[in-house]
């Protein structure tokens, strides 16, 4: 008999799962709530069960969670805890406590939350025949690929690949992910630098990076800016730049950093101001590729600087990048952790900008639950086995879930729903700052999606009062507020959000 995983599985994993919201949830949230919403503004919710309100029942945290945060601390560093979650009980936009309490989540663990809490075709694609395999027999991909690998990228992680840039390389992480672009432009440097793919390393080469000198570890950077964010990791530290926490007392490689536009607000009352600050971190920027000591083999940079501070830059500058790049023969990576799958109102950020040709490679994380780089030119391949190598290369798993996730974001139309969304959001916020212009300053993110933020004089104090009044929210950098809600975020969302903004502001 021909052997079928399905005859192995057992039927409660291999059945797939009714396409509601967990039952738990449907004894809690009645969606009479969500009825309402559609008759008042004609919008239809993605998630019928969600409460239509938050719900505060406790100071958060509450008893219980007090309770689990106190055993977890005994063998888990708890220090950096923002809120102990029920993940069972937590539902579209909604995240719920140990206590009762479920309040509208606009950080989404930190902007890595697609399609909502408990998604239902999420639920499906997770208890599936080809996820159960792919969880226990997860393949080490550089040598045992499994036989439906390619069918699992072309459908999923490429079918929304940036254009022009049709090859992937999986990771692990964000992280992770911008480390092996970094190796990959280190890699295409030298070789162009040889003279060519076909060109073998010479003893020198081979015996001088085992002792980690040049020119077997050659004296190359990665070009990024101040308040750049890319990652934990050595290499991807090293082009982090947005706080000294991140950095103290790690070794770092000797790598310039550039100065990032500080533009001010309103933009168009600065627009000949911001045009010229550009112009000078353009300017800047071609001087350390010409002029640093450890040439750069790429730049890096996020389309919307996230965890420095939620900076942003027209696209002119980042046309401007882009030119520069290819005058002086060096690549271009867009750090798209953060800014991709749909958050910005288009599916990659850097689609915004119009470029004459693509970046060289794309790095991408969070919203897709798996990571790694896009690229399109052959040449940034390695030349050798192995040089680009770890056991897992990334996790089916996770691939499978992100074709789930693209499913759903082409079925709900949500890249469009996010970009309309986050216009009617702006446009509350910007109401609210002529009302409390002490509470939301330097407002910005306007057409970019729910990809919003504003500068706070008492940034933390909001952040706690959030969950008083039913908000997770985020900060960034010194004192911004950030908003980094799911694509399922609505127009109903947007006004609970905007009411209880100014319940703290008024407190």
């Amino acid at each position: 008999m021909a052997f079928s995983l399905r005859t192995v599985l057992p039927r409660s994993i291999a059945r797939p799962i009714p396409r509601i919201a967990p039952i738990a949830l449907h004894r809690r949230y009645s969606s009479a709530g969500a009825s309402a919403v559609a008759a008042d503004n004609g919008e239809q919710p993605f998630f019928p069960d969600e409460p239509r309100a938050p719900i505060v029942k406790t100071q958060i945290p509450g008893p219980e969670s007090q309770k689990a945060i106190e055993r977890l601390s005994k063998v888990f560093d708890t220090r950096s805890l923002n809120m102990m979650t029920n993940y069972q009980r937590s539902y579209g936009n909604y995240i719920a406590d140990l206590d009762g309490n479920v309040l509208l989540d606009v950080y989404a663990q930190i902007a890595s939350i697609p399609v909502g809490y408990n998604n239902p075709s999420l639920l499906l694609a997770a208890t599936s025949p080809e996820m159960a395999s792919a969880i226990i027999n997860r393949p080490a991909l550089g040598n045992f690929p499994q036989h439906d690998w390619a069918d699992i990228l072309e459908t999923g992680i490429l079918s929304v690949a940036p254009k022009g840039l049709g090859q992937v390389f999986t990771a692990q992480a964000g992280s992770d992910a911008n480390e092996l672009a970094y190796k990959a432009a280190f890699m295409w440097k030298r070789q162009h630098q040889r003279g060519g793919s076909h060109i073998e390393f010479t003893d020198h080469e081979i015996s001088s990076a085992m002792t980690n000198q040049s020119p077997g570890a050659p004296q190359l950077s990665i070009l990024s800016f101040k308040s750049a964010f890319h990652g934990r990791l050595f290499g991807s530290l090293s082009t982090t730049r947005s706080k000294p926490i991140h950095k103290l007392d790690i070794p770092a490689f000797d790598w310039p950093q550039a100065p990032f536009p500080a533009l001010k607000y309103p933009l168009d009352q600065f627009a000949a101001e911001n045009a010229a600050e550009e112009q000078r971190c353009l300017e800047e920027t071609e001087r350390l590729i010409k002029e640093w000591h450890n040439p750069p083999a790429a730049v890096v940079v996020e389309p919307i600087q996230s965890e420095g501070g939620d900076n942003h830059a027209s696209p002119n500058f980042f046309r401007g990048l882009r030119e520069l790049t290819k005058k002086h023969d060096i690549l271009f990576i867009v750090d798209e952790v953060q800014t991709g799958v749909g958050a910005t109102g288009k599916f990659w950020a850097h689609e915004h900008w119009g470029l004459s040709s693509p970046p060289d490679m794309v790095t991408f994380s969070k919203k897709a639950q798996t990571a790694g780089y896009y690229y399109g030119n052959n040449e940034l391949r390695p030349n050798k086995a192995y040089r680009q190598f770890n056991t897992w290369m990334g996790d089916p798993a996770r691939a499978i879930l992100f074709r789930a996730i693209v499913q759903e974001i082409k079925r709900l139309n949500l890249v469009e729903n996010t970009a309309v969304t986050g216009d009617y959001l702006y446009n509350g916020l910007a109401q609210l700052a002529k009302k409390y212009p002490n509470e939301i300053q330097n407002l910005r993110g306007q057409g970019q999606g729910t990809f919003i933020a504003w500068d706070s004089g008492r940034r933390d104090e909001v952040l706690k009062r959030g969950k008083s009044v039913g908000i997770n929210i985020g900060g960034s950098g010194e004192k911004a507020v950030r908003l980094r809600p799911m694509l399922v975020f609505q127009k109903h969302h947007a006004d609970i959000l905007l009411e209880s903004l100014e319940k703290i502001f008024k407190s």
